[in-house]
């Protein structure tokens, strides 16, 4: 078997792989692969180590097989692929040595059932309250993709959640179903002291939350209506910013940046601001669509986001995240405080801004923070 002949592998049933000993001029010092079930298909999740820090991406099949060969013959210079029929050793891209095999078979649906923090089978209080679920537990057919998108968001979340007494707020919570869903793992499920605020300008959404919070008997669990810009409340260790239109958004990074929150989860939309100012002649068989322009001003607005919070001291990962009104799948963008200004992100960031012309409101609302 050579390197580019992976398919066959696979095909045996890839349990684990480790690719170690990088060349010089890789960005990567580790990555581990395992396969994964992802909405009940197969998947191979690559976890990319730099250091420190470590971000993951799940590849389908044929993906995954050429992103492999690739990394083993750009990027290591040693490779273990194990199979339950074989282990693979590649060395330098081209010498594979075969063993008998040491790896335990996947066990992919007990993944999955690791995964999945709100078991079917077992009532949870507040989406039986809210008809996703019966009083028995089972979840009601026509309400299983929210149910099931309820649990990827908390799957997302959970790893980079503090596991200690926690203020949090939700800035636009809107229907809260989310925000039920966090309280509940982290107060009921886990037992911490959690205090957990809702904000939504929209009174009547407010009126429903309040109601069903004190059904549930929620004590630390409430509901404001108000604006993210004229929030007054006390500083919270977790920000979440749900769906907040185009620089509300933004209003709610900055305000959990000055917090100095440990961690900070926004679902953008609506993210119009730059739509009319970026500018970049080597990309104008794009931007000369609106369509296509639309698009990439919105994932320009969000990298540049994310480049922005891994510049004031955040380790920032953005995450496919399906939306729970079955309209196209959005980003989360997920950060974990680190502390210190990073003078290699903000030149990125500078750099990106000026190839596209533009300027992020978050830019502009986090000037101080930033050095000249």
């Amino acid at each position: 078997m050579g390197v580019v002949e992976l398919k066959p592998l696979l095909d045996e049933g890839l349990s684990r792989a480790v690719l170690s000993k990088p060349r010089r001029e890789s960005p990567y010092s580790r990555v581990t692969i395992r396969p994964v079930l992802v909405d009940e298909e197969l998947r191979y999740q690559f976890e990319y180590r730099q250091g420190e820090k470590a971000t993951h991406a799940n590849l389908r099949p044929g993906e995954a097989e050429a992103t492999l060969a690739q990394l083993i013959r750009r990027d290591f210079r040693q490779a273990l692929l194990q199979t339950p029929v074989h282990d693979y050793q590649v060395l330098d891209g081209e010498k594979v040595l075969r063993r008998p095999p040491t790896a335990k078979p996947s066990d992919l649906a007990h993944d999955r059932r690791k995964q999945r923090l709100l078991e079917e089978g077992t009532p949870v209080p507040f989406l039986v309250e809210l008809g996703v679920m019966t009083p028995d537990g089972k979840v009601r057919a026509r309400r299983y993709d929210k149910f099931r998108q309820v649990n990827r968001f908390l799957e997302l979340v959970d790893d980079v959640l503090p596991q200690r007494p926690l203020r949090i707020v939700d800035f636009g919570s809107g229907k809260s179903y989310l925000t039920f869903a966090l309280y509940h793992l982290l107060a009921v499920e886990r037992g911490l002291d959690v205090e957990l605020v809702g904000l939504d300008l929209k009174e009547d959404v407010i009126e429903r939350c309040r109601a069903l919070a004190a059904t549930l008997g929620y004590e630390r669990l409430r509901f404001e209506v108000g604006d993210i810009a004229l929030f007054e409340g006390e500083p919270a260790d977790v920000v979440v910013s749900l769906h907040a239109c185009d620089t509300a958004t933004d209003a709610a990074l900055e305000r959990a940046v000055r917090w100095r929150a440990e961690v900070i989860l926004a679902v953008p939309c609506c993210q119009h601001e730059l739509y009319g100012q970026v500018r970049d002649d080597a990309l104008a068989p794009l931007l000369s669509h609106g369509i296509l322009r639309e698009r990439f001003a919105a994932l320009a607005t969000d990298a540049a986001r994310a480049q922005l919070l891994e510049a004031v001291g955040y380790d920032t990962q953005v995450i496919e995240f399906v939306d729970l009104d079955h309209t196209a799948k959005n980003l989360l963008i997920r950060a974990v405080r680190r502390g210190e200004v990073d003078a290699e992100a903000i030149e990125r960031y500078r750099a990106f801004k000026e190839r596209l012309a533009i300027d992020p409101a978050l830019e502009r609302a986090l000037a101080d923070l930033l050095p000249a």
